[in-house]
């Protein structure tokens, strides 16, 4: 027995390939398509990602602006609550000394003398030893 190779013949069929769905051979119009217009192929996808990164971004941050705003609302309430707290405390119970700085400046002058001082000399780091 020998062996006989058979070639396959035009009326034979072969499995579509995974390129031909509905079993017909691409257009030759859509492989040039990128070729032609490198911008469809390349530009389009690289500028619709930028534009939808950034409006998925925005939206993203937008949410946290809207917890971090809650969150200083919500602390503000509490200064609020505490500030009516003590206003509507027990009478007299914060009394702030009015001050001026001309009486503060007289107390200082009679604490410090700056009319009497004795000179000192002040050791080098090396003479410290």
């Amino acid at each position: 027995m020998s062996s006989v190779q058979v070639e396959p013949t035009v009326n034979q069929q072969q499995p579509p390939s995974p390129l031909m769905k509905s079993g017909k051979p691409p257009s030759p119009g859509f492989k040039r398509w990128g070729r032609r217009t490198p911008f469809i192929r390349y530009g389009l996808p690289m500028i619709s990602l930028t534009v939808l990164g950034s409006l998925g971004l925005g939206h993203l941050l937008q949410g946290s602006k809207d917890i971090a705003k809650v969150k200083d609302d919500q602390e503000w309430e509490i200064i609020e609550t505490r500030k009516a707290l003590s206003r509507t405390g027990p009478l007299n119970a914060y009394n702030p000394k009015k001050i001026s700085l001309v009486e503060e400046l007289k107390a200082l002058q009679e604490k410090v003398d700056i009319d009497n001082y004795e000179y000192k000399k002040i050791p080098k780091p090396k003479e410290a030893n």
